[in-house]
């Protein structure tokens, strides 16, 4: 364990049970504008979020501190979310890109490295680091609050609602941020199954499982962990369940199995004892059979035991049928109708390892989203922007708000769900305090290198690929830049950021992964000619085009595993072996021609001596030369356009009035000036 890690546990447990007292001294009931349900690592950055806008919120947690999820699972002590501190690179939007554990604050000491260096860290090392980031940002959290209903009520104020705690006590709120995360384990109900132990109970001693015969139900992660943990204790370890193994660097789903933990793998392949099997839980049966006594050579016998056989519904006689005992004869067995049947043996435990669903038994009806479609139905359904349909004013947070991207994107882990709570504060933010989503407004000109900076650094739309997009609004000689949109929620853009969109259309950059399945470790995975971008095999940057809104009817019929409907232009930007996106050739150049295509003007940047032929010659120069040359301000003297956006920076431009209508900057001058817009790039979709 690290130096550091023992270091700070005395200093946060001071802070921690101050805290606590306090927060206990002043628990009471009232009305909360926010009331956040929960204080893992969601509930706790939407608090951030809430606390820096100074808005009246409430954190209410059930247990003693936060993130007590941690305290407990992992069982086997150990995360698989990465902590790469060492990247080489000293900018902190990058480094979030492979720093999976920190939240989202204005401290940049605030980070999880200040608890753990290791690259998975222990899993004692969460709480602690949430611990810290209580004390550290000022948050107000009631412990000791066990909500166990939830109720809606209209009245003519409004909709609100109200929570009550263990001790009859209530809490009322205008918006209810729900971030409970998943904590109850997902159970299946087949012929046995109260034989099976429940990986929230069972010992994590490997000692206890010494020479003996395992079978796990499950084959995530949770189930490989505990594989992993008894492999050499346990004299055979068989993994079974309804679909085969999905690999992590196979699917680009980090809830999939990841290879921390998927040493079973090896000696499976190579014949050492452990298996993989599938077949339907709900079609199986866990029978026990009491196992005869066999004389050993001396005259002892063996002591007595009792097996565990695994068979299917089809083989148990028909007087057993729909009862839920688990006596099985042994023609029922399924070695009798197939003698090579890869289960025959028997076990001397099975344990169940599937997961955990969210808590639906505290909601009212009044209050209670849908189950999701998804997911077996284990996540609350939830709206494009987090709202629970038919819920309005309450949201869901963290890990149980995946139903929006389950299995395609990370938005159940840390770090995904830190940004699209930060979405759903943009959303509050504009819905009940008139604010709008937060944008900057750049030149034209400056659109190629903030897209540059933004695909080469930023960890949003890099974490949340193909949920989170930025949207850039095209505004004539200027354009307004909108990071990290939902884009499921484009339909809606305009209601819930308070941004328009003008004639001139809009650009929505998102990053995605190739859709083709191939050999990831294969040659020719890779492609980096740029001709062939849109044939990317690994995440790399979009550009979607259009020139107004895309419908809801378009989004529903959007093309299967697209994150987006067809755009009026599409470009992809080719996969880049180091994720800079900078290449002059393969990266900066196409991207200038498809936006040129998109916004019809030359956006090449121009020497002072080119600047002023131009004005000699045309009635309206390039762009580039009328925002810089010909007001007077000069030419930046750049040899790198990435390097652009640094010296430009942000600085207020001088807008015409009736800017989002049609502009008068986008002169027809392009054929005269022989400026080549898109050329060689394919543009049809």
């Amino acid at each position: 364990m690290d130096l550091i890690f023992p270091s700070l546990v005395l200093f946060v447990l001071v802070g921690y049970v101050r805290g606590s007292f306090d927060s206990r001294r002043h628990n009471g009931t009232g009305h909360h504008e926010y009331c956040v349900l929960g204080a893992g690592p969601a509930g706790l950055q939407m608090g951030y979020f809430l606390s820096k806008a100074k808005r009246d919120y409430v954190i209410l947690e059930r247990n003693s501190g936060p993130g007590s999820f941690f305290t407990r699972y992992p069982r086997h002590r150990k995360l698989i979310s990465i902590n790469k501190i060492h990247t080489g690179r000293r900018n902190r939007e990058f480094n979030l890109r492979h720093d999976w554990n920190s939240l989202l604050s204005n401290k940049p000491d605030l980070l999880f490295k200040s608890v753990s260096s290791e690259f998975y860290p222990p899993a004692d090392a969460f709480p602690l680091y949430l611990s810290m980031f209580v004390k550290g940002v000022g948050l107000r959290v009631q412990y000791g609050v066990d909500v166990g209903r939830i109720r809606a009520v209209q009245s003519a104020t409004g909709r609100s609602y109200i929570l009550t705690d263990q001790h009859g006590s209530e809490y009322t709120c205008s918006v209810l941020l729900v971030a409970t995360g998943l904590w109850v384990p997902q159970t299946v109900d087949f012929v046995g199954s109260d034989l099976v132990e429940g990986y929230e109970s069972i010992s994590t001693n490997p000692e206890d499982y010494r020479d003996q015969a395992v079978l796990i139900l499950g084959k995530g992660n949770s189930a490989f962990e505990t594989a992993q943990s008894i492999l050499g204790r346990a004299s055979r370890v068989h993994m079974l369940s309804s679909s085969p193994v999905r690999l992590a660097w196979q699917t680009h789903y980090v809830g999939d199995l990841r290879a921390v933990n998927n040493e079973l793998l090896d000696t499976y392949q190579l014949k050492s004892l452990d298996g993989l099997v599938e077949a339907r839980l709900e079609k199986i049966v866990i029978a026990k059979r009491e196992e005869r006594s066999k004389k050993k050579r001396g005259g002892r016998t063996k002591e007595q035991k009792t097996k565990l056989y695994l068979t299917l519904k089809k083989y148990l006689e028909k007087n057993q049928e729909g009862k839920n005992s688990s006596e099985v004869t042994g023609e029922e067995l399924p070695g009798y109708h197939i003698d090579n049947f890869p289960t025959r043996k028997p076990y001397d435990r099975v344990i169940r390892c599937l997961g955990f669903r969210f808590n639906f038994s505290i909601f009212d009806s009044s209050a209670c989203p849908p189950n999701s479609e998804n997911a077996k139905g284990r996540l609350p359904a939830v709206t494009a922007w987090y709202e629970g349909r038919n819920t309005p004013g309450l949201f869901v947070l963290g890990t149980a708000a995946h139903s929006r991207d389950y299995r395609s994107s990370a938005g159940g882990f840390v770090h995904g769900f830190r940004y699209t709570v930060r979405a759903v504060h943009h959303v509050l933010e504009h819905r009940y305090h008139s604010n709008p989503w937060p944008s900057a407004t750049l030149l034209t000109t400056q659109l190629q290198s903030w897209i540059l900076k933004r695909v080469g650094e930023a960890s949003g739309p890099y974490q949340m690929f193909e949920v989170l997009g930025d949207v850039i609004l095209l505004r004539g000689d200027h354009c307004e830049y909108v990071e990290e949109f939902p884009v499921q929620a484009l339909p809606h853009f305009s209601s819930l950021s308070g941004h328009k969109v003008s004639s001139h259309g809009l650009l929505v950059l998102v990053m995605q992964y190739g859709k083709k399945k191939i050999d990831y470790l294969g040659r020719g995975r890779a492609e980096t000619d740029w001709t062939k971008a849109f044939k990317s095999n690994f995440l790399h940057p979009v550009l979607y085009y259009y020139d107004t809104l895309p419908t809801e009817e378009e989004m529903k019929l959007r093309p299967h595993g697209w994150p987006l409907p067809r755009p009026k232009a599409l470009h992809h930007m080719v996969e880049d072996f180091l994720t800079e996106w900078d290449g002059p050739m393969s990266h900066v150049q196409p991207l200038r021609r498809f936006l040129e295509h998109c916004v019809q003007t030359d956006l090449r940047s121009f020497y002072a001596e080119s600047c002023f032929r131009s004005s000699l010659t045309h009635r309206k120069p390039p762009l580039f030369c009328q925002h810089g040359y010909l007001k007077k301000q000069g030419v930046a003297h750049v040899s790198q356009p990435s390097q652009h956006v640094h010296d430009a920076g942000l600085r207020p431009n001088e807008q015409d009035a009736g800017a989002s209508e049609a502009d008068s900057a986008f002169p027809n001058y392009l054929a005269r000036a022989g400026a080549s817009i898109s050329s060689g790039l394919k543009l049809d979709v």
